[in-house]
């Protein structure tokens, strides 16, 4: 795409997150980017820090009047990612030459340029028929392209390359793995056969897919353990980030990025149930949208979770915004506790 390479990162030490207030919160948008263009020099998986800054974000222009106490929740999963405490940052990249803070800061000025927007969404073409790492390719591409569209001025060559060398490590990816039990063990994705019917329901469509998925999440049962191909929380936000691509005007992609899905949706619904052997499935009283849920005293902290929890609450919000199943979407958030 003839676009310039990134530029060296800056190596003084990082400043906290900044509390955000309705007009000054753009620092997550601009600080996740960053963090999502340098994400290459760690791993594909390093993209969860930033496209959970993005989330961060758009979860106040979502959803404006939610308790102050969301926001400060919001904002303190998003302060302990930046120190560190993802497990998909250096933690997983221990011989990365950076920091998780120094991902997230800023590059050297440079003039924007919207026409190279496009180049992300060429990028991710070339992975995007089959599923993944669990959907994190179509993921990350759609913060990225959604965050560039709503503000250009951030779409700089070393931002955008960044990016695309991101979506270059997907290539050739396999779709995760899942647990299938003591005998068995992690089976990668791509050894799985899969039954010609398997009674996934059929679709090809984005409201066929939300349909599907809102099924998936209504239909959790706690004493049905599932692990693996990043269980329903990716499902969610798989769907959501083609549901983006396509209100950002990659109808086609999208249109590819469907079918993949769902053979996704049927990797994890060929998961055996393992609550024998991993317990039941942990369910939150509240969902992370009420106030309640951060003042519990009773968050769920894992590092994995760390970045998912944010990215999930965005998700959600973006799988059921194009159609209109009222009923479903009720049922379904309420399933949200089953996941956070």
């Amino acid at each position: 795409m003839g676009l310039l390479t990134a530029c060296s990162v800056r190596t003084q030490a990082n400043e906290d997150l900044v509390q955000p207030t309705p007009s000054a919160d753009e620092a997550y948008l601009r600080r996740g980017l960053n963090a999502l263009a340098r994400a290459h020099h760690m791993s594909s998986m390093a993209g969860h820090l930033g496209a959970s800054m993005i989330a961060g974000y758009y979860i106040r222009r979502q959803r404006p009047n939610l308790a102050p106490q969301v926001y400060d929740g919001i904002h303190d999963d998003l302060q302990r990612v930046q120190d560190g405490g993802s497990v998909f940052g250096k933690r997983m990249s221990r011989n990365a030459r950076l920091t998780d803070a120094e991902l997230f800061m800023p590059f050297p000025k440079q003039a924007a340029d919207e026409t190279l927007i496009d180049g992300i969404a060429e990028a991710l073409a070339k992975s995007i028929d089959q599923p993944r790492q669990s959907g994190h390719n179509v993921i990350f591409a759609s913060f990225a392209i959604r965050a560039l569209k709503d503000h250009p001025e951030y779409a700089t060559p070393s931002i955008v390359d960044g990016i695309c060398k991101l979506m270059a490590l997907f290539e050739g990816q396999t779709p995760g793995n899942g647990y299938y039990g003591k005998q068995k063990g992690r089976i990668y994705g791509h050894k799985i056969k899969l039954p010609d019917n398997d009674g996934t329901p059929v679709f090809d469509d984005i409201p066929g897919m939300v349909d599907a998925v809102l099924d998936e999440v209504i239909h959790q049962d706690p004493t049905v353990h599932r692990v693996g191909f990043g269980g329903l929380v990716h499902i969610i936000n798989h769907a959501a980030a083609i549901s983006d691509l396509n209100d950002c005007g990659y109808g086609d992609l999208a249109s590819r990025a469907v079918r993949s899905h769902r053979q996704h949706l049927r990797l994890w619904r060929s998961l055996p149930n393992v609550a024998d052997e991993k317990g039941p499935l942990a369910v939150s009283r509240f969902t992370p949208h009420d106030a309640a849920y951060w003042t519990s005293g009773e968050i769920p902290y894992d590092r994995a979770l760390l970045t998912h929890r944010v990215k999930t609450m965005f998700g959600f919000h973006e799988l059921v915004e194009p159609v209109d199943f009222p009923e479903k979407e009720s049922a379904a958030y309420d399933k949200l506790r089953y996941l956070m």
